[in-house]
C-alpha cells in the first residue's frame, strides 16, 4: 500500500508560479505510475498530468501544456508538479495519485489506486 502526502499549495497572483510535491511511503515507489488531478468547487475532478514509473513518459492536459511540468525523483519517493504562468482558472484542490504496475501514463482517475488528501492552490487575478 502507498500513502501519498501533497504539499506546496498556497495563494499566488496570476502569472506566478508554485511547485507542488507529493511524497510517497513504501519501498516500491519506482514501480508506480503517478498522476496529478485537480478539482475546482462545483466541478468534477480532472486530469492534469501523468508520468510513467520510470519517468520516461509524460502526458499533459491541453490546458496546462507549456505551463506545467511533472517530474519525479524515485530516490526520494517524490513526484513534483511545477506550475508556471498560473491563471485564476487554475484554482483548485490538487491531488496526486499512484497506479501500481508501471503501465505508462494514465489519464483517468479510475486507473489510480491510491490518492493523496489534496493541496489547495488559489490564483488571484
Amino acid at each position: 500500500q502507498v500513502q501519498l502526502v501533497e504539499s506546496g499549495g498556497g495563494l499566488v497572483q496570476a502569472g506566478g508560479s508554485l511547485s507542488l510535491s507529493c511524497a510517497a511511503s513504501g519501498r516500491t515507489f519506482s514501480s508506480y505510475d503517478m498522476g496529478w488531478f485537480r478539482q475546482a468547487p462545483g466541478k468534477e475532478r480532472e486530469f492534469v498530468a501523468a508520468i510513467s514509473a520510470s519517468g520516461s513518459k509524460r502526458y499533459y492536459a491541453d490546458f496546462v501544456k507549456g505551463r506545467f511540468t511533472i517530474s519525479r525523483d524515485n530516490a526520494k519517493n517524490t513526484v513534483y508538479l511545477q506550475m508556471n504562468s498560473l491563471k485564476p482558472e487554475d484554482t483548485a484542490v490538487y491531488y496526486c495519485a499512484a497506479g501500481q504496475g508501471g503501465v505508462g501514463t494514465r489519464l483517468r482517475a479510475y486507473e489510480y489506486e491510491y490518492w493523496g488528501q489534496g493541496t489547495q492552490v488559489t490564483v488571484s487575478s
